[in-house]
């Protein structure tokens, strides 16, 4: 009994951590956080000459994480590529962190600064933005 509800306390924990707002984190940071938060994803080694970034993975590939960063390696941006039976899931998870902004949309206040998130559906999947006030 005690596995079975360590087990579902975990799984709401990673539910609920998924999509952490990294903007403003150095590349190492988020891959620590990423190993000691996200174990589910792997990190896939990418080599992209227009931009740099990182990119994790779920071993069912129903996830991907990609941060985007700047000269610097500083994390500027987030997009996070999910599975469509996903959606819902993620709705709840951003409505209960994030002050809701629209359809779809939410505002992240965060040491003074907004950081816009936005959900966008597609056929097959979602595709959620993250990026700070311009």
């Amino acid at each position: 009994m005690k596995i079975i509800t360590l087990s579902a306390a975990l799984i709401l924990i990673c539910i609920f951590t998924k999509s952490q707002n990294l903007i403003g984190y150095k590349e190492n940071e988020i891959m620590k956080y990423m190993k000691e938060n996200h174990i589910d994803m792997n990190y896939n080694n990418v080599v992209n000459s227009k931009f740099s970034y990182l990119k994790y993975s779920d071993s069912s590939e129903n996830q991907t994480f990609l941060f985007f960063l700047n000269p610097d390696s500083v994390c500027r941006s987030v997009r996070i590529i999910c599975d469509i039976n996903m959606k819902s899931q993620k709705v709840r998870e951003f409505d209960s962190k994030y002050m809701k902004r629209g359809e779809n949309k939410w505002i992240d206040r965060r040491g003074g600064k907004n950081y816009f998130i936005e959900l966008m559906e597609g056929e097959w999947s979602c595709v959620i933005s993250i990026e700070s006030e311009k």
